[in-house]
């Protein structure tokens, strides 16, 4: 512990700490006598930006149907470009003209941006003898992977094997043919699978994620570098997801874990090596879920020492283990800070694409979505006057998670929360939804081994590290890699609606701004996605219990603070941003020596409070 305090103090670099002996981990220095990190320092513009807010246009967040389509608009390539010049008209006469101008400035800017080489990674390592080893899969996270259509009803044939998520035929259908788009993305709401005549399935390979759109990369900057130390698709593979689908009817609908399984095994078999999986944000969520149904006698038959023999190491990226704030609020009123904080212009193009309405029920219908509400009640994310990420001096509460001015109806009854929250939405949404989530899903906290190990027979806890343990894998290693210093919700603050034609009770008081609340939002630690607590209580302290880590597998914290470069759309290759940071050169770094066999070198490399936070928690470990 005392180490990592030391560290906490150091200047962050994205050095790897090595021991002595591990001579080819060690970073170089340049001509200059200079550190290296990965780029020379000063071919680096790191600029903090204090007083300016990068336009929170993330095509990744939840509820970013309005902002896949302004990444559209400055993605700033020929396929941008021809499906502008072809429906312009339609475009111009949906977005404000600001929004417009904006997006073209955007788009004018990323096009005389010199992008870092996404190959020097890889060739680096290769020069100091880093080689392919481990295969490697990849589960991406929440809505990065592609869904096209198999259907061929008279409604879907004219999308048949078009993507209507990750495309431009997305954009093209959702400004053309909303109605039918919106028909064919939703999932039947009692059944949670296709509506009938609807067939959406995800894409498969490295294209169902490199990129999201042509010229907006995802997983492409890592499989450049991999590729660079000798992969290629014999020994490293994508499983890509329906990420709209629960946990369990991925496996109901599509046999997704059944699939892994088996190539794991495979591959295990082929290269006589234990395989390195590689998970971001919701698909760290997926994976620990696969720990346990592939243990399960009832579901993959694979026994509890199963993962002990096929998975070598666990590469969790901004996993959001704990959940994500900005999915409750996305649910139970179609809106997130990214909506919020749209002027009143934006917010008149945004109503008059998908209403708060429209997007609550497509948030709704889509409960792999809901897998990332908030997990571990009070515990975790405090009461109604305290919370453990809390800094001195805070005037607004973090522990209150919805707050009302006014409080005068059973609309608004009074601060909520995250339990009473979770409560509030189960009591203001419809009962489909409900059923869905809670049939799935559950958000509480295991305090006891016996606890722990009851759990295990109950699918719904296997998504919950907090309810649930890990496989029983005393040779596996978790690195747990995430971005930090990125101002993230945490906290909102609700008004009654005042539309008598809403459905909707209730919505973000936007009129809140002042100190820590921008436009109702309450922003807290994280990578711009996901809670600091969330990313990393489970790496820094959780998985240090007995029962939540019975065999005692080693888990690695290196954490990543957001620095990124002003003349970079994209953060560069310093930030932390919870999807850019895929392309962040540090963490391809750290990626390819793991995959290498040469991960034990790589510390503990802390910079945040995690570990103070961490102990506030109001979860401790059993007696001993």
């Amino acid at each position: 512990m005392a180490s990592l305090r030391q560290r906490k103090n150091e200047d962050p670099s994205t050095k790897v700490p090595a021991s002595p002996s591990a001579s080819t981990s060690s970073l170089p220095e340049n001509d200059h006598g200079e550190e290296v990190r990965l780029v020379p320092v000063s071919e680096l513009k790191a600029v903090t930006q204090k007083g300016r807010k990068r336009r929170s246009w993330s095509i990744f967040v939840l509820g970013g149907l309005f902002g896949l389509l302004l990444a559209a608009l400055f993605a700033g390539k020929d396929d941008m470009i021809e499906f502008a010049d072809q429906h312009w008209e339609n475009l111009s006469s949906i977005l404000p003209a600001g929004l417009l101008k904006d997006a073209k400035d955007l788009s004018l800017q990323e096009r005389d941006v010199v992008d870092y080489d996404s190959f020097s990674v890889g060739l680096r390592l290769l020069s100091q003898g880093i080689r392919a080893h481990h295969p490697v899969i990849m589960i991406p996270g929440v809505i990065s992977t592609g869904l096209e259509s198999w259907g061929t009803s008279n409604s879907s044939r004219q999308y048949f094997r078009k993507r209507l998520w990750g495309s431009w035929q997305m954009m093209r259908a959702l400004v053309l043919d909303q109605a039918s788009w919106k028909k064919h993305i939703m999932l039947d709401k009692i059944t949670g699978l296709d509506p009938p005549g609807i067939k959406l399935r995800a894409a498969q390979g490295f294209e169902a994620t490199d990129f999201f759109v042509t010229g907006y990369w995802i997983w492409n900057k890592i499989l450049e570098n991999l590729a660079t130390i000798g992969y290629d698709p014999t020994n490293s593979f994508t499983a890509a997801y329906d990420w709209r689908l629960s946990y369990s009817n991925l496996e109901v609908r599509d046999q997704y874990f059944t699939r892994l399984k088996i190539y794991i095994e495979t591959v295990n078999r082929i290269s006589g090596t234990k395989a390195v999986l590689v998970s971001h944000s919701m698909g760290s969520q997926v994976l620990f879920y696969f720990f346990h149904w592939v243990e399960s006698s009832k579901h993959g038959g694979g026994g509890s020492r199963w993962v002990d023999t096929y998975v070598g190491s666990w590469i969790n990226i901004s996993g959001c283990m704990l959940g994500a704030h900005k999915g409750l609020p996305a649910v139970l009123s179609g809106e997130m800070k990214d909506t919020a904080q749209l002027n009143t212009f934006a917010l008149y193009g945004l109503e008059r694409f998908l209403s708060r309405e429209e997007r609550a029920e497509i948030f709704r219908s889509m409960p792999g979505i809901s897998s990332m509400l908030p997990k571990g009640g009070n515990a975790v994310w405090g009461n109604e006057t305290w919370a453990p990420d809390e800094k001195p001096g805070q005037t607004v509460s973090f522990g209150s998670f919805i707050n009302f001015k006014e409080s005068n109806s059973t609309h608004s009854p009074k601060n909520l929360t995250v339990e009473e929250s979770l409560q509030y939405l189960w009591e203001h949404t419809d009962s489909w939804y409900r059923d869905q989530i809670l049939d799935n899903y559950s958000h509480g906290v295991a305090h006891t081994k016996k606890e722990v190990e009851k759990n295990e027979r109950d699918h719904r806890k296997w998504i919950n590290p907090l309810e649930t343990r890990l496989p029983y894998a005393p040779h596996l290693k978790i690195y747990c890699f995430y971005g930090i210093n990125k101002p993230t919700e945490r906290a909102y603050f609700y008004r009654e609606t005042q539309d008598p034609t809403s459905k909707l009770n209730v919505t973000i008081d936007t009129g809140v701004t002042t100190g820590e609340i921008d436009h109702g939002v309450i922003l807290g630690e994280g990578d711009g996605t996901v809670p600091l607590l969330s990313s990393g209580y489970m790496c820094a302290k959780g998985w240090k219990m007995k029962r939540y880590n019975p065999a005692g597998a080693r888990v690695v914290v290196y954490e990543m603070p957001h620095e990124p470069s002003r003349f970079n759309p994209r953060g560069g290759p310093n930030t932390g941003d919870h999807v850019d940071i895929l392309g962040r050169q540090s963490l391809n770094d750290l990626i390819l020596r793991v995959a290498a066999g040469k991960g034990d070198s790589i510390e503990d490399h802390i910079v945040s409070n995690i570990m103070e936070y961490s102990d506030n928690v109001k979860i401790h470990d059993d007696p001993h």
